[in-house]
């Protein structure tokens, strides 16, 4: 091997990193875009039944049905902002704007309370509690931060719903001729499979994210429902944010309990601990865990299990898997993920024996 050889590789190299970077950086750059597009495909996945409908039972032209659907999903959608949205902006107001002091003052009254508690059952709280070392490891500015961060993103939601549906109407609109363009770039041994694969994905992710707003839709009503019956303060937004939390297989519902457990605490500063916050949290906590009891036993084995054609333990291990190795957005897209490679094994390999078992209900 001469030193041009070398010299020659090296060149390469370095140009192929190069390149790799200026990727990186494009992506890096347009990742507001990319991610438009992603929740563009996905309102295309979900509004893609409806359109079928308007074709095919209402004989509506391909361009009438995709306005159709989108004037739907622009109604829904003026109807959630007009009923929650100001509920939601003037709770959050409430728990963003609160003075950080006062938030920490809260807490240490209501470790105080806790500590008295225990002290008046023989328990020596100290051993539990460190309430000033507690207190000062505890960033409180950090809810605060948060709810600010939500008011934020509400207030630039605009733009970006506006983008999301120009998007997404043309990704219904020329449905057609974005397949056609694709047939071309296809190689043609493998054109079948890939079509086929698309279009099954498609089937199937549309109705899992149909099932997964409902889920959350009836996740958030319970939640609420439970927060209103025993007076806790701010519930809609509490509400809100837990029934988002249950996106995260597993861990989510936990989280949801934790914050549920401690704003409402929090909500009952003042009151006596023993007659007072101590019963509302343990009602709390347990609405919680029976409205978990009934996602878990009835809306998920549905939404998961029938919507991808999965047995509850591949999900459970794909779940576990993804979390494993990209953390909780690992956890968030596993059961897509699961549902495509599954479909793409079925059409590549449909003679193998693994292949057979392992996807004999796609």
């Amino acid at each position: 091997m001469t030193s041009k050889t070398i010299a020659i590789g090296i060149v390469k190299a370095v140009l192929i990193l190069l390149a790799f970077a200026l990727i990186a950086l494009f992506i890096y750059n347009i990742q507001t875009v990319l991610l438009y597009l992603i929740v563009s495909l996905i309102f295309a996945l979900v509004a893609n039944p409806i359109v079928e409908f308007f074709r095919r039972k209402l004989k509506f032209s391909n361009t009438l049905a995709v306005t159709t659907t989108m004037i739907l999903f622009i109604l829904l959608i003026i109807g959630i902002i007009s009923m929650f949205v100001p509920l939601i902006l003037s709770q959050s107001e409430n728990l963003s704007l609160v003075n950080t002091n006062a938030i920490q003052k809260n807490f240490i009254e209501l470790t105080n309370q806790i500590n008295q508690y225990l002290t008046s059952h023989n328990i020596d709280g100290k051993k539990f509690l460190n309430i000033e070392k507690i207190a000062s490891k505890i960033n409180f500015a950090v809810f605060t931060d948060f709810f600010n961060s939500i008011l934020s993103t509400i207030s630039n939601l605009g733009m970006g719903l506006a983008s999301v549906f120009f998007i997404t109407f043309f990704l219904l609109k020329d449905k057609v001729m974005f397949l056609i363009s694709a047939k071309k770039i296809l190689p043609d041994e493998h054109e079948d499979q890939i079509l086929n694969s698309v279009a099954k994905i498609n089937e199937l992710l549309s109705r899992y994210f149909i099932g997964l707003l409902l889920q959350l839709f009836i996740i958030f009503i319970m939640y609420l429902i439970v927060l209103l019956i025993f007076g806790v303060n701010n519930a809609l937004i509490i509400a809100f944010l837990c029934a988002i939390l249950n996106i995260i297989p597993y861990i989510g519902p936990l989280i949801s309990s934790v914050l549920a457990a401690i704003l409402t605490m929090l909500s009952h500063i003042g009151g006596d601990f023993q007659s007072d916050t101590l019963p509302s949290t343990i009602y709390v906590l347990i609405g919680f865990f029976v409205v978990q009891m009934i996602d878990n036993n009835v809306s998920q084995p549905i939404i998961f299990s029938k919507s991808v054609n999965s047995h509850p333990l591949e999900i459970f291990l794909a779940i576990l898997i993804g979390g494993f190795i990209f953390g909780i957005t690992g956890m968030i897209i596993a059961v897509p993920l699961l549902t495509i490679i599954k479909v793409v094994l079925k059409e590549f390999f449909p003679e193998n024996s693994f292949v057979k078992i392992f996807t004999k209900n796609i």
